[in-house]
C-alpha cells in the first residue's frame, strides 16, 4: 500500500509485506484450524454499542487504576516472544513506543532483549504505563528464583504468570515451514530442561505443568504482585481469589494454544461475575479498534492488552510503527467514550452495550 496507515488493519498489511513466511507464520498464526484466532476478532465486532447523549464530558480523561496505582490509559502491550525476529530493535523499540503513548508493557519471558535493558529504557519515564514481566513456570526452582531476583532488581512492578500453556499448541502453519528461530531472536532468559521421565502426556513434558501449589510457592518467592494470565473459567478465577491474587488476565493465548475455545470477549463476563471486583481484571485477544477497548471495559475489564497489532507496527516501522498503533487505539477509545457519553473509563458500563437481540 502506498498510503500511510490509518487503522490497525493497514499496519497488518504493511507488516505482511515486510516479514518472511516463517516470521509471518509465527507472529500471525494460531493453533490448529485457527478457529479461536478468528473468533477473537469477530466477537468484539458482534457486540453492539448503545450510546448515551447530552452527557457532561468536560475534563474527561482515560486514566485508570491498576494494582493501587493510577496510569494514563487502560492499554498495555501484551507479552510477545522473539520480537527481534520482527525488527532489529525488538523489545527496546516496543518499550519506548509504549512509554511514549502512556501505555503499559508486559515483557515476555522469551524476550530477545535482556530484561534489564528494556527496564532501563523506560522505568524512569513519568508518563508511562505499568512495567510488568511475564513468566512461565520453571521446573528448575533455583533458576526461577534467580530470574525473579533480576526482575525485581530491574524495576518491574508485577509478575504475570502464564498458566494456560503447559505445552505448546498445535500450530500447523509453523509446522509446515519448519523454520528454526533466527539466532538474533533467541530468548536471552529462557532455560529449558528436557523431561527426565518420558512417560505421561506429551512425552513427559506435561509432568512439569504448573499447579495451584506452584502458584502459591511463587508468591512466596517474590515481593511483587503476581497476576495469572490465561484464566478463562469462573471456577479458576474463584480459586485464584482464594490465594489472594491481586489480578487476573482473561486470555485464550491469542488463539495460539487450544483451538475452538470461545472468544475472549465471551469469556470475560463470566469471570467478571465470579470475581465481583475482588481482583483487577484484564483481557486480551482480538482487539483491533478503540471501540473494542471500550466494549472490554463495558463488560467489566479494568484494562486490555494488545498483542499482534503492536508487533505488526514494529515489523514495518520500528518504534514509530508501534507508537502509531497505540496512538490510534487511544484516539479511537477517546472518540468512542465521547460518542457514548462517557467522561472517564469509570463511566463505561454494561448499559452502553446493546442486548443481543438489538445487535
Amino acid at each position: 500500500m502506498n498510503q500511510a496507515p490509518v487503522n490497525l488493519h493497514d499496519h497488518e498489511t504493511l507488516a505482511r509485506a515486510m516479514l518472511d513466511e516463517a516470521a509471518w507464520a509465527y507472529f500471525s498464526g494460531g493453533a490448529a484450524d485457527e478457529i479461536t484466532l478468528q473468533r477473537n476478532t469477530q466477537a468484539w465486532q458482534d457486540i453492539a454499542l448503545r450510546p448515551r447523549v447530552l452527557q457532561d464530558l468536560k475534563n474527561g480523561h482515560t486514566r485508570t487504576t491498576l494494582l493501587g496505582r493510577q496510569w494514563p490509559t487502560p492499554l498495555l502491550v501484551a507479552p510477545m516472544a522473539h520480537q527481534r525476529w520482527a525488527h532489529p530493535n525488538g523489545e527496546s523499540a516496543m518499550a519506548l513506543a509504549a512509554a511514549a503513548q502512556g501505555c503499559g508493557l508486559v515483557l515476555s519471558h522469551q524476550t530477545s532483549t535482556p530484561l534489564q535493558t528494556v527496564a532501563k529504557l523506560v522505568r524512569t519515564e513519568p508518563d508511562r504505563g505499568p512495567l510488568w514481566f511475564q513468566l512461565y513456570g520453571q521446573s528448575d526452582l533455583g533458576a526461577q528464583r534467580e530470574l525473579i531476583a533480576q526482575i525485581e532488581s530491574a524495576g518491574y512492578e508485577a509478575i504475570v504468570l502464564t498458566v494456560d500453556a503447559p505445552v505448546q499448541g498445535v500450530r500447523d502453519r509453523e509446522r509446515r515451514l519448519g523454520t528454526a528461530l533466527p539466532e538474533h531472536a533467541q530468548p536471552v532468559h529462557w532455560q529449558t530442561t528436557p523431561p527426565t521421565n518420558s512417560t505421561g502426556l506429551c512425552a513427559g513434558h506435561a509432568n512439569t505443568a504448573l499447579t495451584w501449589a506452584e502458584v502459591a510457592r511463587l508468591q512466596e518467592q517474590t515481593r511483587l504482585p503476581v497476576l495469572l494470565k490465561g484464566i478463562t473459567h469462573p471456577l479458576d478465577a474463584q480459586q485464584a481469589l482464594r490465594l489472594n491474587l491481586p489480578g487476573l488476565i482473561v486470555s485464550n493465548h491469542g488463539g495460539r494454544t487450544l483451538d475452538t475455545q470461545p472468544a475472549s470477549a465471551h469469556l470475560l463476563r463470566p469471570v467478571v461475575d465470579a470475581v465481583q471486583g475482588d481482583a483487577a481484571l484484564l483481557v486480551d485477544g482480538g482487539i483491533r479498534r478503540g471501540t473494542d477497548v471500550f466494549k472490554a471495559l463495558a463488560l467489566g475489564a479494568d484494562a486490555v492488552l494488545v498483542g499482534r497489532p503492536c508487533v505488526y507496527g514494529l515489523a514495518h516501522a520500528g518504534a514509530r510503527g508501534v507508537a502509531h498503533v497505540l496512538r490510534l487505539l487511544r484516539d479511537e477509545l477517546e472518540m468512542a467514550m465521547a460518542l457514548c457519553g462517557c467522561k472517564t473509563p469509570q463511566d463505561i458500563g454494561p448499559a452502553h452495550l446493546a442486548p443481543k437481540d438489538l445487535a
